[in-house]
């Protein structure tokens, strides 16, 4: 990728990921909400729960780089609550980000992408796009949702050339796990010093937290010529989680 789309660009694996693509020599428009004009790629501010945020990222990289050869759908956020407590506003938040934007990124790009010679269009959509956790009905409902996605999209691009996959990464060491302990720890009834162990890495089969760069990795490699066999794939970078 030459010319990318990075979302959520200003932190976690966002950031590590417009770093590694610019560090390959990529231009990188660096999407976030609050965008670090101190950081890697060309900073961009978009809402991504909105249809107007979604399509000025993608004009906003074509006009910029005279064109587009990848996106990278990182974007996210968390909530954790039972069902029944479950605020109406954060799983319709949760599904405009984690869902509705990759299908509108790809709708907006995906002119531009045919035209590309080696186009991708990569989604970070978690372990949870093929595992369940309790407390986390918005989150797990979207990433299985984008996966459906992804798959559609691989099937639509075959004969365009473009190549459409998910990294589904285990938990990550980024500002978004670590928002989540004090709720973690209510929900579970654990302090909130035990929920590392106890609850986050529980299901992990090896016992520690991804870096950004451990992901950033893999997308670089998806999206250069070692990932031309994948498309409508899951790759699954968790730790052993979904091995149970």
């Amino acid at each position: 990728m030459q010319r990318a789309l990075v979302t959520g660009a200003a932190s976690g694996i966002g950031r590590a990921i417009a770093a590694r693509l610019e560090a390959d020599s990529a231009a990188v428009l660096a999407v976030d909400l609050e965008p670090d004009p101190d950081g890697p790629g060309e900073p961009f501010e978009a809402d991504l729960t909105t249809r107007e945020g979604n399509r000025a990222a993608v004009d906003t990289a074509i006009e910029r780089f005279g064109g587009l050869d990848g996106v990278v759908a990182n974007a996210g956020i968390q909530h954790v609550a039972p069902v029944e407590e479950f605020p109406e506003d954060k799983w319709d938040q949760l599904i405009a980000l984690l869902l509705t934007s990759p299908f509108l990124l790809a709708k907006y790009a995906w002119g531009a992408l045919r035209e590309a010679e080696d186009a991708r269009f990569i989604v970070i959509a978690s372990a949870h796009a093929v595992v369940a956790s309790p407390f986390k009905a918005g989150y797990v409902a979207a990433k299985h949702g984008v996966l459906g996605l992804v798959k559609t999209l691989a099937l639509e691009g075959a004969d365009d050339g473009v190549l459409t996959s998910a990294v589904c990464p285990g938990f990550v060491r980024t500002p978004l796990v670590e928002a989540q302990v004090a709720d973690q720890a209510r929900t579970h009834g654990v302090p909130e010093e035990r929920v590392l162990e106890d609850v986050i890495l529980a299901p992990h089969a090896v016992k520690r937290l991804i870096e950004p760069e451990e992901v950033a990795e893999v997308v670089a490699f998806m999206g250069g010529p070692g990932g031309r066999s994948f498309s409508g794939a899951a790759v699954p970078m968790d730790l052993g989680w979904s091995a149970r």
